[in-house]
């Protein structure tokens, strides 16, 4: 940990000391460690943090994604997975057969979680995701199904003329436990209104956040950084939602994505480009375990960080590396040079060699027992 003293010479004595003692920044603050130049006075926050609250563990999760459609509505201009129309070169919609054999065609593989999202489909019934989350878990009991964005349970919302508050009752019904974080952006409306005008707003995402823990369903949350929007606005998404988690405290973990730009038809800022950016990622990243003071994990999510940066960034607040995915369209499509899976045992030796005991987890965090029937994986290739 870096001295008292050196800290006060970046002015930042008090938020040092608020830190230590475990209190809640500022927006203020956290403009202010923003504005640091110095990534270890920054890191070392963090990592007091992150250690405060998991000590030295790093989690990860057999886990399978399965994205169900990119025939999509919303247009969002950042988004290189997404088709409008079925008849688009690449389009496609898998089938409930489809979704469970996605898992199926594993060799009995002990899947922990399985990770169901896809494109707002213009005529998909919510009938085919309740018979989708059913068949899942009458072929696959164990496995904790997480699924759908707040943005697609709006839209499915808005397909069946119901509230999303029903979706949530009905889907929970059916089988489904917890949901992922993604779809959140950036919350800042002006930014919003450049980068994905049709999708659910700021506030319409939270509330169904909020709907979601009051039925028990566990979600997680996130931010995409790195693209069009101020620092101001990195700040005011985490105080937004670390103000969600004070009144319905259902956010097990954060996400922060940061924006790749290979494919994408967004045109960003100079300054938004170049080998660079990979300190802003550190930093984002630690100012999401230093802002969120309220929510327990910060992944570092090794598909869209890249292993290194990953692996990294377990010294800047994260104790999350997500999991063995086995498959992951979105990303990739936004030009993710990172494999398309890891094994469970290269996720061990990844934290392990990053000087941290490695924990394998289910989707809530409670540690599973390793054996050797779940130490590989499926997948397409090894750690990049």
């Amino acid at each position: 940990m870096l001295t008292a003293d050196h800290f006060a010479r970046l002015g930042l004595a008090r938020i040092h000391d608020a830190v230590l003692a475990g209190e809640r920044l500022s927006v203020e603050d956290g403009a202010r460690l923003f504005a640091c130049n110095d990534m270890n006075a920054v890191g070392a926050l963090a990592h007091h943090a992150r250690t405060r609250l998991n000590g030295d563990k790093a989690y990860y999760v057999l886990n399978r994604h399965v994205n169900y459609t990119n025939i999509c509505v919303n247009g969002c201009l950042f988004c290189a997975f997404q088709k409008e129309k079925a008849e688009q070169p690449g389009a496609y919609r898998l089938s409930v057969d489809d979704i469970v054999g996605k898992i199926s065609d594993h060799d009995g593989m002990p899947f922990n979680e399985i990770h169901i999202v896809g494109g707002c489909h213009p005529t998909l019934p919510l009938s085919f995701f309740e018979e989708s989350i059913r068949k899942v878990k009458a072929a696959f009991p164990s496995i904790v199904v997480k699924a759908f964005t707040a943005v697609e349970i709006a839209h499915f919302a808005h397909l069946e003329g119901i509230t999303t508050l029903e979706v949530l009752t009905r889907l929970k019904a059916a089988g489904l436990e917890m949901m992922p974080g993604g779809g959140a952006e950036i919350f800042a409306p002006a930014v919003r209104e450049q980068i994905c005008p049709r999708k659910s707003t700021a506030d319409e995402w939270l509330r169904v956040h909020g709907e979601a823990h009051s039925l028990g369903i566990s979600t997680n949350c996130s931010i995409l950084f790195g693209h069009i929007e101020s620092i101001e606005d990195r700040l005011d998404h985490l105080d937004r939602l670390r103000r969600q988690q004070d009144i319905s405290g259902g956010f097990t973990c954060c996400i922060p994505l940061p924006f790749l730009t290979e494919n994408s038809l967004l045109k960003l800022p100079a300054e938004r480009y170049g080998e660079h950016n990979g300190l802003d990622k550190l930093k984002t990243i630690a100012l999401c375990r230093l802002m969120l003071d309220n929510i327990p994990h910060i992944k570092s999510y090794w598909v869209m960080l890249g292993v290194k940066t990953a692996q990294t960034a377990l010294y800047f607040g994260a104790d999350d590396l997500d999991g063995t995915i086995v498959e992951e369209k979105i990303g990739h499509d936004a030009g993710a040079q990172s494999d398309q899976a890891m094994t469970t045992v290269q996720l061990d030796e990844m934290i392990r060699r990053s000087g941290f005991t490695p924990v394998r987890r289910d989707a809530f965090y409670n540690p599973v027992q390793s054996g050797a029937s779940a130490c590989g994986c499926a997948g397409k290739g090894g750690a990049a």
